[in-house]
This record gives C-alpha cells, structure tokens and sequence, in this order.
C-alpha cells in the first residue's frame, strides 16, 4: 500500500496542505518524444519525476517544506514533427500555460516556484523574464537538470540525447523500459555543411530527422545501470542542497553588497 509523501501534491491531501505553509513549489516540465530505439518516449518525464521526488524527500526531510507539482509531458517539438507521437507544445503554448501555474501559486501566497526542466527543446528562460515582471510576489527560478553536473567523471561519452547518461539513468531507474543491447542505435549524429553551425557561433533549430540516424544523440554503448545511480544520487543530492538554500531564504534578499 502507497503511503503519501507530503512533498509530492499528487499524493497529498487537503488536511495536510491546510496545514502546512509551503516555501518553494517545484515545476517538473519533460517532454513525449522519441529517444533513439531503445528508451521510451517518457524518457524525459520519468526522470524528471524520479529527481524531484528525491531531491523533495531530502529537502523535506531537512526541514524545507517544498511542494513538488505533477510532471508537464509536453515539451517543444517543433524539430520534430515528423516523427509519430512526438507530441509539441508550442512555447506560446508552455507560456501561457506557466503564467496560469505562477498565478495560481502567487493567488495562495506560496513565494517561490523553480521550473525543473528535463527537455533540451524547451527554454523557459526568456519566459521567466517576462512572467517575473508580471508576478513581483513570486520569485521563479529555472534549472535544467542536465545542467547541474554533466557526470564526465562517471561517463565514457557524453552526448545530449538517449545518450549514455539518460540511457543509464532509465537502466537505474525504470530498467524493464529499455530494450536489449541489441536494438541500440548509435547515436551518431550528422554535422551541418555550415562551418559556423559546426563551430556552433551560428544557431538554427535541427530537423531531427536530418540532423540524427536514429534520434539519437550520443552514443550510449557505455551505459549501466550503476552508473545511472552514481549519477542520480549525485543530481538529486545538489538539487536537493538548491532547495534547501532557496526555502530558507528572503526572496527580496538573495543578493547582497559585495
């Protein structure tokens, strides 16, 4: 039997939010979208649910009250329609639907709201820009977390999609998801013929179709299971020391003279 975990608003109940005077909310946005052969296509949320439920735990163990939010599994896809179930929410779409989420929270008095974000399409940074000017009671911060360490200690090849490192977290997290060894792509990618794209001075959103073999990118032959779990105990643990800092501080005050 499921016992509720206070942290997770999924899972609670009125009784305990009634009572409970919660200092951060924390946003998990993924993604539906392919990852090479072998991964399921809830890659992104699944990880984003794993890591927030455990950074949550260990913050809320801590003493932080935060309240993790359910998982948005619609990320920007718009590299990607071509490809079946790759489902896309239009960044018009995530902003208006993170407006709607921000003034829900601010209408309540909960004073900060972290977007955790596991989809490399999405960019809520710009968003935020906009939405704190629009929202001055609520502090809103991002983090991605392929962002928060890159594991090239633990890592062979490092790649940014079903690359070793997501395919050795979904090994850790979910391993009856992931097919056998066998059915792999490479996860080679196709380098553009434009010298500043390859230099990466010049920018333009990928066909993924064109721009990848197997939607796939990074190759992910090194991974295991262990090394799945070194590294999400090791992104838990500082996304869980953010949390921590972030409940305990004065929103108007999270920058001081140096």
């Amino acid at each position: 039997m499921k016992t509720p975990r206070p942290w997770m608003i999924a899972e609670t109940n009125w009784k305990h939010v009634q009572a409970t005077r919660y200092e951060v909310a924390v946003l998990p946005w993924g993604a539906t979208e392919a990852h090479n052969f072998h991964l399921p296509y809830a890659t992104d949320s699944l990880q984003n649910e794993a890591m927030t439920a455990e950074a949550g735990r260990i913050a809320w163990q801590a003493g932080a009250k935060v309240a993790v939010l359910p998982n948005i599994p619609f990320g920007v896809q718009t590299g990607q329609l071509d490809i079946p179930f790759c489902i896309n929410m239009s960044p018009s779409t995530q902003m208006a639907v993170l407006e709607d989420v921000i003034a829900s929270l601010e209408g309540v008095g909960v004073p900060k709201l972290v977007v955790f974000n596991g989809h490399g399409g999405n960019d809520f940074r710009q968003m935020l820009r906009e939405l704190q000017a629009r929202h001055p009671r609520i502090h809103l911060s991002l983090v991605n977390w392929f962002s928060i360490d890159a594991g090239r200690d633990i890592f062979t090849i490092v790649g940014d999609h079903a690359d070793e490192r997501e395919t050795s977290l979904v090994q850790h997290l979910e391993p009856g998801l992931v097919l056998p060894r066998e059915d792999w792509g490479e996860g080679r990618d196709n380098l553009p013929v434009l010298k500043a794209m390859r230099e990466k001075w010049a920018w333009a959103q990928r066909p993924w179709t064109q721009a990848t073999n197997d939607t796939g990118s990074g190759d992910p032959q090194h991974s295991t299971p262990e090394k799945g779990r070194l590294y999400f105990e090791r992104l838990t643990q500082k996304f869980a020391g953010y949390l921590i800092e972030l409940a305990a501080v004065d929103a108007a005050k999270i920058y001081q003279k140096g």
